[in-house]
């Protein structure tokens, strides 16, 4: 490895992947074939100090202090020691150049080296060694006069934020960091925080807006990620001043309360599992977290529930972690966003899921007495966990059809638009859940619609809607 500092990432039309380590960065350049990216051999020789020799026709050998790992040009595999290893695609050939798939350094290279190396290649970067470069989501909301930056650290990395004129300069605790590309969605010319970018290697620069006045920043630890929210005030006189409200009157005996506090979204897919892609290259995992950070502003900002995201960037949750989560935060309600794909090109509109079970297969829970702090014992009813829904199937498909009838007007649905199906992720939810198939991404007009602003407004009105109507009826009925 040369010894060049740390920089950040710079754009280019070629493709190529930086290799960061403790003792400076560099590249190597990426060959597009179909829809694989391939790293040249020998660019990897040099750089890993490995011995590569052609044995023969159909087979060669990359080897490091007496490990060798054997590629055939005809099959997509690596063998290591006798174990062969899968790979996207074979080792192939450009021109008197030998290529194999950026995959192959994690998936082959790893195995025999004596440094760990982690690709994360949806950033084009190889982490070689004990090297700290924690991913970062830069996201911002705008809270009626005010707004609010919420960044996410991952794995976690503490961070300090100063202000510096016009700007908040956020300080990591890091080697590096893994940004996308743009790291802050374009804000309009009113917003509190405008644009964001690496100002070096372990520094983002928050340029603020004209009407911004002050801010407060602190952390929330969330499993492996460190989030930091920094709330942004404006000045006095940039909105007219609220009406001021009485208080609002204590709940007298018998009154009806609303019950409903935490929602929690589950964008769809991510990170590898990319879910369905559209013609045009839409993704699904892109578009059920645009839909789902959407639907969070909203709804917190308009209802004031507290809303959880299931994933809050571009990375894989396993489908138990995702009901999990919602269990452990005692949500009220469960909402699952995926877009579908078809061999039918006209294939069109949303569909609604409930969870189906088969018939006999949640016999009634089974009293286990137990005893009480104070003597004497009482009777629990214990739920299997993968039957966890069943309790709940009733306010499911009400919520439902709420839905249903909020979207009927705003978006397409298809023909039978409400559906029950056995769904993982739905059969452990122990609140009302329903599944959302937002529409299909096969179809190239409708896939260019779901990737679109407008259509994600209409959804988070209805699902807004409907949330309200299954709130007032709960607090009617006094159930949850």
């Amino acid at each position: 490895m040369s010894s060049q500092p740390l920089q950040p990432s710079q754009a280019s039309q070629a493709p190529t992947l930086a290799l960061l380590a403790k003792d400076g960065r560099r590249t190597l350049p990426l060959s597009v074939m179909g829809d694989q990216e391939f790293v040249p051999l020998d660019d990897l020789a040099a750089a890993f100090q490995l011995t590569v020799r052609e044995e023969s026709l159909d087979a060669m050998t990359v080897s490091y202090k007496g490990r060798t790992i054997v590629l055939q040009p005809a099959q997509a595999l690596a063998s290591v020691s006798g174990r062969l290893i899968s790979l996207p695609a074979p080792l192939s050939r450009s021109g008197r150049r030998w290529l194999v798939p950026v995959e192959f350094i994690s998936r082959a290279l790893a195995t025999i080296y004596d440094v760990k190396l982690e690709l994360r290649k949806p950033s084009r970067l190889l982490l070689i060694g004990d090297i700290r470069v924690p991913r970062i989501v830069v996201r911002y909301d705008a809270l009626g006069a005010s707004g609010r930056l919420t960044i996410d650290a991952m794995p976690r990395a503490t961070s300090t934020v100063t202000q510096d004129t016009d700007r908040l300069i956020v300080k990591f605790d890091a080697d590096a960091l893994d940004v996308p590309s743009p790291l802050m969605p374009l804000q309009g010319a009113q917003s509190l925080a405008q644009t964001a970018r690496l100002l070096d290697p372990t520094t983002l620069a928050i340029t603020l807006g004209p009407r911004f006045a002050g801010f407060k920043a602190s952390t929330q630890p969330i499993e492996s990620t460190l989030r930091l929210v920094i709330d942004v005030a404006a000045q006095p006189d940039a909105a007219p001043p609220p009406s001021p409200q009485p208080p609002p009157a204590l709940p007298t005996l018998g009154q009806a309360v609303s019950l409903m506090r935490t929602i929690v979204i589950d964008p769809g897919h991510g990170g590898e599992d990319e879910g369905a892609i559209g013609g045009g290259g839409a993704k699904e995992k892109d578009v059920t977290l645009a839909v789902a950070r959407r639907a969070k502003a909203a709804i917190e900002a308009r209802l004031g529930l507290r809303v959880l995201l299931t994933r809050e960037d571009d990375r894989r949750v396993a489908l138990d972690e995702r009901t999990a989560l919602a269990n452990n935060n005692k949500a009220d309600l469960f909402v699952s966003l995926h877009a579908a794909a078809s061999l039918r090109p006209a294939a069109a509109g949303a569909t609604i899921f409930y969870a189906a079970f088969e018939k006999d297969a949640a016999p009634p829970p089974v009293p286990d007495r137990v005893p009480t702090f104070g003597g004497g014992v009482r009777d629990i009813e214990l739920v299997p966990w993968e039957l966890a829904q069943t309790r709940h199937l009733d306010q499911s498909t009400t919520f439902a059809a709420l839905l249903e009838a909020q979207l009927h007007d705003r978006i397409p649905l298809v023909r039978q638009p409400i559906a029950s199906a056995p769904l993982r992720v739905l059969e452990s939810a122990n609140m009302p859940a329903v599944l959302v198939e937002l529409g299909y991404l096969t179809n190239d007009a409708q896939a260019a619609r779901l990737a679109g602003d407008a259509f994600a407004t209409a959804f988070v009105q209805a699902l807004s809607e409907a949330i309200v109507k299954l709130r007032d009826a709960q607090t009617a009925g006094g159930t949850r």
